[in-house]
């Protein structure tokens, strides 16, 4: 049985105060995905049914399953009736943190902690990235959102999902991934780059969407200590911004953007945002 498409062509009636008419738009799927553990599932979210396979390595890094994607022996994600299914088989002296990483996920996109059957587990320890990541300009961090536009075909098709992308100083944006959930835009993102071998600690995450506590552990358990986002974030994932040593630059728009944490990675001159 074959994928299902990530999106779909569905007649509407496009009204304004003078007039009707009929359109066709693009909306994108939601499909249940399983994350599938030596044939024990351990999370089911509801995703874009594309980028899969970054997708489950990814949610492994982030959710501490693995630590590096050597040790997701096999992969093969398979399309079932009501859903589908990647299934992995991973390293056995993993199999202790898959049993520590207790969860079951079943609700809706957005919804990044559903499950956690402990408060330790909601918010956990995260690595100390201070002095750590890159030096940025004031108008490279303020252009981010703008140049991850270009990297959201998905978005320009259906204006219905997050795109999570990756910034290299003097590169621009080198990689995107977008899903209808932000946590799994990120997620696809770092798997990603971890089949690519490309290291989180030489740019910044680029965000469409606010920032919260979870999107802020999966970029500090990736080695990321440079996080943009075009709207805000919540002051508990501030707090923990904080104190892993992330720089957190908000409202990033065009011209401008608010810088929350650890200035120490922006260069000194500001003058191109006043």
């Amino acid at each position: 049985m074959s994928l299902p498409d990530p999106t779909t062509q569905t007649p509407a009636t496009h009204v304004r105060a003078t007039s009707r008419a009929d359109v066709t738009r693009t909306l994108p799927e939601e499909t249940a995905v399983a994350m599938v553990y030596g044939g024990s599932t351990q999370a089911v979210m509801m995703a874009t049914p594309a980028d899969l396979e970054d997708f489950a390595v990814g949610f492994s890094l982030t959710e501490g399953i693995v630590t590096h994607p050597s040790q997701i022996e096999r992969l093969e994600v398979l399309a079932h009736p009501k859903g589908v299914e990647a299934q992995m088989w991973i390293a056995d002296d993993r199999t202790d943190a898959l049993a520590a990483r207790r969860r079951f996920m079943a609700g809706p996109v957005g919804c990044g902690l559903c499950g956690i059957d402990s408060l330790d587990e909601a918010v956990r320890a995260l690595p100390d990235l201070s002095g750590a990541g890159p030096v940025l300009d004031a108008g490279q961090i303020a252009r981010a959102t703008d140049d991850l536009r270009g990297w959201q075909p998905l978005h320009d098709r259906t204006r219905a999902v997050h795109a999570a992308g990756f910034m290299i100083p003097g590169q621009g944006i080198v990689l995107a991934r977008e899903d209808v959930g932000r946590h799994n835009a990120l997620d696809k993102l770092i798997g990603a780059m971890a089949r690519q071998g490309i290291d989180a600690g030489q740019g910044a995450f680029v965000l469409t969407s606010r920032v919260s506590v979870e999107m802020v552990q999966k970029c500090a358990l990736a080695g990321g200590a440079v996080l943009i986002a075009v709207s805000a974030p919540t002051a508990h994932a501030l707090r923990l911004a904080q104190g892993a040593g992330i720089t957190l630059a908000a409202f990033a728009r065009g011209e401008g953007f608010d810088l929350f944490s650890h200035p120490e990675r922006l260069r000194a001159e500001v003058s191109d945002v006043a």
